[in-house]
């Protein structure tokens, strides 16, 4: 497939226009490189590891769900031009599907669900809330590593609102509440937050509740993943 065929069928898994306005010229295509793909590989940020893994792996295009150019880039150098430099030197694309494929179906906050058995979903502004059965104990087992930290009291959840990223906004928070939700998974949750929240916060780590989705997608599209968890080490 060239690169505008591959291009053409991305926008089809995640239309772009899905995205938030703050991914405005953040996702798509990032680095160009060659015009043909035939390896890609998937993660869910563009690590320097995950970019040694895709080269070894003679990968021609790179998924990911970050993007390593947030801000605009007045100078290239440390771990920037490292990446840049494995990624041009290898000839490969990076591309880059964010809030769009949150907010996709199949994206990142359907895995979640789908990976938390959660049934009748409905959509938020942004996540989903849906039927749960599931105490917190199982729901940090679901998880790819790390565990989760509760805030409030709570037991087994009969209704969950998930997040995927940084979504504990109080908004949200509010809007899962009237859907019925008893308990709020996300990550990076901020102390004033969880004090002012109407519901117990159920906090795991960005990569827990979004690797998974990205996984999930490169299995769907005969991808190769690789895998890239920071290192958690929780200290009682």
């Amino acid at each position: 497939m060239d690169i505008h065929g591959f291009v053409t069928a991305m926008e089809q898994v995640a239309p772009p226009e899905m995205a938030e306005d703050y991914d405005a010229g953040r996702i798509g295509l990032i680095v160009e490189g060659k015009e043909e793909i035939g390896t890609v590989c998937c993660a869910l940020d563009a690590t320097e590891h995950v970019a040694g893994a895709a080269v070894r792996a003679g990968a021609d295009m790179l998924v990911v769900h970050h993007t390593p150019l947030w801000n605009p880039v007045t100078a290239v150098r440390g771990p920037t031009a490292r990446l840049l430099r494995t990624l041009l030197a290898a000839g490969m694309n990076l591309y880059v599907m964010h809030t769009n494929f949150d907010h996709a179906a199949g994206g990142v906050n359907d895995v979640l669900a789908a990976r938390l058995d959660l049934s009748g979903t409905e959509r938020m502004t942004a996540g989903v809330v849906g039927n749960c059965s599931l105490a917190p104990e199982e729901i940090a087992r679901r998880l790819p590593g790390g565990g989760i930290r509760v805030y409030g009291e709570v037991g087994t959840i009969r209704r969950l609102a998930v997040v995927g990223g940084s979504g504990f906004d109080p908004d949200l928070l509010r809007e899962a509440a009237d859907l019925g939700a008893e308990a709020f998974l996300s990550a990076e949750l901020k102390h004033s937050v969880a004090r002012a929240s109407p519901l117990p916060c159920l906090e795991a780590t960005h990569y827990a509740l979004e690797a998974p989705a990205m996984e999930a997608l490169a299995s769907r599209m005969g991808w190769h993943y690789i895998p890239d968890p920071p290192h958690v080490v929780v200290i009682p």
